[in-house]
C-alpha cells in the first residue's frame, strides 16, 4: 500500500510539472542560429548570398565585435556565428520551400551535393551540408 502512495505522489508531481511547464506561452520561432570557423565570413557570404540567394540583413552595432552574418529568411532570422571549433552534429534548422524539386535542381547545379533524407509522411525532404559542415534541410509538404 505504502508503495501505491509513493508512485501516485510522484505521478502527482509529473503532473504539476507539466502543467507548469505549458505556461510559456511560444508565439513563434524567431531565429536559427548555426556557426563557421572564425574569419570564416567571407566564404560564408558568397555560399549563402550567391548561391542560397539569401538576403543579409545589418546585425544590430553591439554584437558586431562578434563577428558571423544575419540573414532574413520569410519572417525567421538566420543567424551565422563564428566560433573556434565545429564538431560535427544532427542539429539543423529545417525550411519549408514552397518548390522543392526545383530548389534541388537549382542546388546540384551549382555543385552542392544533396542527401536523400528518410521520407516521412506529409512531406518530402532532402538536405546539404553547407561548406562549413552544417547540415541545412529543405522540405515541403502535401495533403
Amino acid at each position: 500500500m505504502d508503495f501505491i502512495f509513493k508512485k501516485e505522489a510522484i505521478d502527482l508531481n509529473l503532473w504539476k510539472f507539466r502543467r507548469v511547464a505549458t505556461m510559456i506561452k511560444f508565439k513563434r520561432l524567431d531565429h536559427i542560429q548555426i556557426c563557421i570557423p572564425t574569419g570564416k565570413e567571407n566564404e560564408a557570404r558568397k555560399f549563402y548570398t550567391d548561391i542560397i540567394g539569401l538576403q543579409e540583413i545589418p546585425k544590430p552595432q553591439q554584437l558586431m565585435p562578434n563577428g558571423g552574418l544575419w540573414y532574413q529568411i520569410a519572417d525567421i532570422q538566420f543567424h551565422i556565428g563564428v566560433e573556434s571549433e565545429i564538431n560535427k552534429s544532427k542539429r539543423h534548422p529545417a525550411f519549408e520551400v514552397s518548390n522543392l524539386d526545383e530548389a534541388k535542381q537549382y542546388l546540384e547545379k551549382r555543385g552542392v551535393p544533396i542527401k536523400e533524407e528518410i521520407q516521412i509522411p506529409g512531406q518530402n525532404r532532402f538536405s546539404f551540408i553547407d561548406p562549413f559542415g552544417n547540415r541545412i534541410e529543405l522540405l515541403q509538404k502535401f495533403d
